[in-house]
Protein backbone atom coordinates (compact mmCIF):
# COMPACT_ATOMS: atom_id res chain seq x y z
CA UNK A 1 0.00 0.00 0.00
CA UNK A 2 1.28 3.54 -1.16
CA UNK A 3 -0.80 5.89 1.53
CA UNK A 4 -2.10 4.59 4.84
CA UNK A 5 -4.21 6.84 6.62
CA UNK A 6 -5.90 5.76 9.72
CA UNK A 7 -7.86 8.17 12.19
CA UNK A 8 -6.14 11.01 10.96
CA UNK A 9 -7.06 14.80 12.57
CA UNK A 10 -5.57 18.44 12.26
CA UNK A 11 -6.35 20.86 15.25
CA UNK A 12 -5.35 24.49 13.98
CA UNK A 13 -5.41 27.04 16.77
CA UNK A 14 -6.58 30.95 15.83
CA UNK A 15 -6.48 33.03 18.61
CA UNK A 16 -8.37 31.13 21.53
CA UNK A 17 -10.61 28.94 19.16
CA UNK A 18 -9.33 25.50 17.83
CA UNK A 19 -10.73 24.35 14.33
CA UNK A 20 -10.44 20.86 13.17
CA UNK A 21 -9.77 21.17 10.01
CA UNK A 22 -9.25 17.40 9.70
CA UNK A 23 -11.51 15.40 11.81
CA UNK A 24 -10.90 11.83 11.57
CA UNK A 25 -10.12 10.85 8.09
CA UNK A 26 -9.31 7.06 7.41
CA UNK A 27 -8.12 6.37 3.29
CA UNK A 28 -5.87 4.43 1.27
CA UNK A 29 -3.97 4.54 -1.56
CA UNK A 30 -2.40 2.30 -4.00
CA UNK A 31 0.39 2.41 -6.50
CA UNK A 32 -0.92 3.46 -9.26
CA UNK A 33 -4.95 4.94 -8.81
CA UNK A 34 -5.63 8.04 -10.11
CA UNK A 35 -7.57 9.82 -7.25
CA UNK A 36 -9.63 13.06 -6.85
CA UNK A 37 -10.48 15.13 -3.99
CA UNK A 38 -13.35 17.76 -3.85
CA UNK A 39 -14.89 19.20 -1.53
CA UNK A 40 -16.66 22.58 -1.17
CA UNK A 41 -14.24 25.44 0.64
CA UNK A 42 -13.32 24.84 4.28
CA UNK A 43 -13.91 21.12 3.57
CA UNK A 44 -10.75 19.58 4.67
CA UNK A 45 -9.12 18.72 1.25
CA UNK A 46 -6.23 21.79 1.64
CA UNK A 47 -5.21 20.12 4.92
CA UNK A 48 -5.34 17.10 3.69
CA UNK A 49 -3.34 17.33 0.45
CA UNK A 50 -0.78 19.27 2.88
CA UNK A 51 -0.42 16.65 4.94
CA UNK A 52 -0.53 13.84 2.24
CA UNK A 53 2.89 16.15 0.56
CA UNK A 54 4.21 16.16 3.73
CA UNK A 55 3.93 20.04 4.02
CA UNK A 56 2.66 19.51 7.36
CA UNK A 57 2.25 17.19 9.89
CA UNK A 58 -0.65 15.38 11.80
CA UNK A 59 -1.99 16.64 15.08
CA UNK A 60 -2.59 13.05 15.76
CA UNK A 61 -3.48 9.72 13.79
CA UNK A 62 -1.58 8.22 11.61
CA UNK A 63 -0.54 8.70 7.72
CA UNK A 64 2.21 6.36 6.57
CA UNK A 65 4.17 6.84 3.40
CA UNK A 66 5.33 3.47 1.86
CA UNK A 67 5.35 2.64 5.48
CA UNK A 68 7.10 5.21 6.71
CA UNK A 69 5.28 6.79 9.70
CA UNK A 70 4.83 10.42 8.70
CA UNK A 71 4.28 12.18 12.04
CA UNK A 72 7.40 10.85 13.31
CA UNK A 73 9.99 12.54 11.08
CA UNK A 74 12.41 15.78 11.52
CA UNK A 75 12.00 18.70 9.35
CA UNK A 76 15.41 17.15 7.70
CA UNK A 77 13.57 13.76 7.20
CA UNK A 78 10.59 15.47 5.88
CA UNK A 79 11.89 17.24 3.09
CA UNK A 80 13.89 14.83 1.52
CA UNK A 81 10.57 12.86 1.44
CA UNK A 82 9.17 15.73 0.13
CA UNK A 83 11.78 15.49 -2.59
CA UNK A 84 12.09 12.03 -3.44
CA UNK A 85 8.32 11.07 -3.30
CA UNK A 86 6.04 13.63 -4.15
CA UNK A 87 6.13 15.51 -7.49
CA UNK A 88 4.01 18.81 -6.73
CA UNK A 89 1.89 20.90 -9.53
CA UNK A 90 0.09 24.30 -8.72
CA UNK A 91 -2.61 26.12 -9.63
CA UNK A 92 -0.21 28.79 -10.36
CA UNK A 93 3.13 26.71 -11.82
CA UNK A 94 5.72 28.33 -9.67
CA UNK A 95 8.50 28.55 -13.20
CA UNK A 96 11.74 30.72 -12.77
CA UNK A 97 10.68 33.51 -15.61
CA UNK A 98 14.69 33.99 -16.26
CA UNK A 99 15.09 30.58 -17.06
CA UNK A 100 14.08 28.27 -20.07
CA UNK A 101 11.94 25.01 -19.90
CA UNK A 102 14.98 22.46 -19.47
CA UNK A 103 16.73 24.80 -16.41
CA UNK A 104 12.92 24.61 -14.87
CA UNK A 105 12.07 21.28 -15.26
CA UNK A 106 15.76 20.18 -14.14
CA UNK A 107 15.95 22.12 -11.08
CA UNK A 108 14.40 19.27 -8.46
CA UNK A 109 17.54 17.33 -9.82
CA UNK A 110 20.20 20.54 -9.05
CA UNK A 111 18.86 20.02 -5.38
CA UNK A 112 19.10 16.38 -5.32
CA UNK A 113 22.37 16.80 -6.38
CA UNK A 114 22.10 14.99 -9.71
CA UNK A 115 25.26 14.90 -11.95
CA UNK A 116 25.11 16.98 -15.34
CA UNK A 117 24.64 14.76 -17.64
CA UNK A 118 21.90 12.54 -15.80
CA UNK A 119 19.80 15.79 -15.28
CA UNK A 120 19.93 16.83 -18.63
CA UNK A 121 18.75 13.15 -19.95
CA UNK A 122 16.00 12.72 -17.07
CA UNK A 123 14.58 16.36 -17.64
CA UNK A 124 14.22 15.76 -21.73
CA UNK A 125 12.10 12.69 -20.80
CA UNK A 126 10.08 14.30 -18.94
CA UNK A 127 9.19 17.21 -21.13
CA UNK A 128 8.97 14.62 -24.15
CA UNK A 129 6.64 12.92 -21.74
CA UNK A 130 4.16 16.45 -21.29
CA UNK A 131 4.78 17.09 -25.13
CA UNK A 132 6.77 20.16 -25.14
CA UNK A 133 10.10 18.77 -26.98
CA UNK A 134 9.98 21.81 -29.10
CA UNK A 135 9.68 24.65 -26.51
CA UNK A 136 12.54 23.23 -24.60
CA UNK A 137 14.82 26.53 -24.77
CA UNK A 138 11.67 28.50 -24.07
CA UNK A 139 11.22 31.15 -21.28
CA UNK A 140 8.05 30.73 -20.02
CA UNK A 141 7.05 34.20 -21.17
CA UNK A 142 7.22 32.54 -24.39
CA UNK A 143 4.91 29.94 -23.30
CA UNK A 144 1.00 29.88 -23.24
CA UNK A 145 -1.00 29.02 -19.56
CA UNK A 146 -1.19 25.55 -21.26
CA UNK A 147 2.10 25.42 -22.00
CA UNK A 148 3.53 27.17 -18.61
CA UNK A 149 1.29 24.14 -16.52
CA UNK A 150 2.90 20.95 -18.72
CA UNK A 151 6.53 22.60 -17.69
CA UNK A 152 5.42 22.18 -14.32
CA UNK A 153 4.09 18.87 -14.42
CA UNK A 154 7.39 17.94 -16.12
CA UNK A 155 9.11 19.26 -13.30
CA UNK A 156 7.02 17.56 -11.09
CA UNK A 157 7.81 14.46 -12.37
CA UNK A 158 11.52 14.15 -13.07
CA UNK A 159 12.61 12.89 -9.73
CA UNK A 160 10.35 9.92 -10.91
CA UNK A 161 8.01 10.41 -7.43
CA UNK A 162 5.75 7.99 -6.08
CA UNK A 163 2.82 10.59 -6.55
CA UNK A 164 2.27 13.39 -8.72
CA UNK A 165 0.41 15.77 -6.45
CA UNK A 166 -1.38 18.80 -8.05
CA UNK A 167 -3.62 21.00 -6.12
CA UNK A 168 -6.62 22.62 -8.39
CA UNK A 169 -4.12 22.13 -11.63
CA UNK A 170 -6.51 23.53 -14.09
CA UNK A 171 -7.74 26.76 -12.18
CA UNK A 172 -5.98 29.45 -14.05
CA UNK A 173 -7.00 27.80 -17.34
CA UNK A 174 -9.18 27.63 -20.39
CA UNK A 175 -11.67 24.38 -20.76
CA UNK A 176 -9.79 23.65 -23.91
CA UNK A 177 -6.06 24.28 -22.04
CA UNK A 178 -7.94 22.70 -18.87
CA UNK A 179 -8.31 19.32 -21.43
CA UNK A 180 -4.57 19.31 -22.66
CA UNK A 181 -3.48 19.13 -19.09
CA UNK A 182 -5.93 16.71 -17.78
CA UNK A 183 -5.00 14.83 -21.30
CA UNK A 184 -1.05 15.39 -19.63
CA UNK A 185 -2.31 13.58 -16.13
CA UNK A 186 -4.17 10.73 -17.75
CA UNK A 187 -0.40 10.07 -20.00
CA UNK A 188 1.43 10.09 -17.18
CA UNK A 189 -1.04 7.94 -14.84
CA UNK A 190 -0.73 5.23 -17.85
CA UNK A 191 2.71 4.91 -17.58
CA UNK A 192 2.48 3.72 -13.96
CA UNK A 193 2.26 7.29 -11.96
CA UNK A 194 -0.11 7.64 -8.67
CA UNK A 195 -2.02 10.72 -9.37
CA UNK A 196 -3.97 12.67 -6.93
CA UNK A 197 -5.56 16.25 -7.73
CA UNK A 198 -7.42 18.37 -5.45
CA UNK A 199 -10.54 20.15 -7.41
CA UNK A 200 -13.36 21.47 -6.51
CA UNK A 201 -14.59 21.39 -10.16
CA UNK A 202 -16.94 18.30 -11.15
CA UNK A 203 -15.48 17.94 -14.60
CA UNK A 204 -11.77 17.76 -13.20
CA UNK A 205 -12.45 14.84 -10.83
CA UNK A 206 -14.78 13.06 -14.22
CA UNK A 207 -10.73 12.62 -15.12
CA UNK A 208 -9.67 10.45 -12.60
CA UNK A 209 -10.64 6.50 -11.42
CA UNK A 210 -11.70 7.34 -7.81
CA UNK A 211 -13.50 10.60 -6.42
CA UNK A 212 -13.14 10.97 -2.88
CA UNK A 213 -15.48 13.59 -1.52
CA UNK A 214 -15.09 16.07 1.76
CA UNK A 215 -16.97 17.76 4.32
CA UNK A 216 -16.49 19.39 7.51
CA UNK A 217 -13.56 17.35 7.88
CA UNK A 218 -14.27 13.70 7.42
CA UNK A 219 -14.53 11.99 4.09
CA UNK A 220 -18.61 12.25 2.76
CA UNK A 221 -17.74 8.87 0.08
CA UNK A 222 -15.69 7.44 -1.95
CA UNK A 223 -16.59 6.08 -4.85
CA UNK A 224 -14.56 4.53 -7.51
CA UNK A 225 -15.10 4.78 -11.34
CA UNK A 226 -12.82 1.85 -12.72
CA UNK A 227 -14.34 1.17 -16.28
CA UNK A 228 -14.90 4.88 -17.21
CA UNK A 229 -12.53 6.63 -20.04
CA UNK A 230 -12.11 10.15 -18.75
CA UNK A 231 -13.78 13.00 -20.51
CA UNK A 232 -12.91 13.64 -23.56
CA UNK A 233 -10.75 10.97 -23.72
CA UNK A 234 -12.75 8.10 -25.14
CA UNK A 235 -11.91 5.87 -27.69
Amino acid sequence: MLIVIQDLHRVYEVGSEKVHALNGVNLTIEPNEYVAIMGPSGSGKSTLMNLVGCLDTPTSGSYKLKGHEIGKMSDDELARIRNQEIGFVFQTFNLLARADVMHNVELPLVYAGVRHEERRKRAREAIELVGLSDRIKHKPNELSGGQRQRVAIARALVNKPSIILADEPTGNLDTHTGDEIMAAFERIWKQGNTVILVTHEPDIAAHARRVVRMRDGKIESDLRQPNREPAGMAG
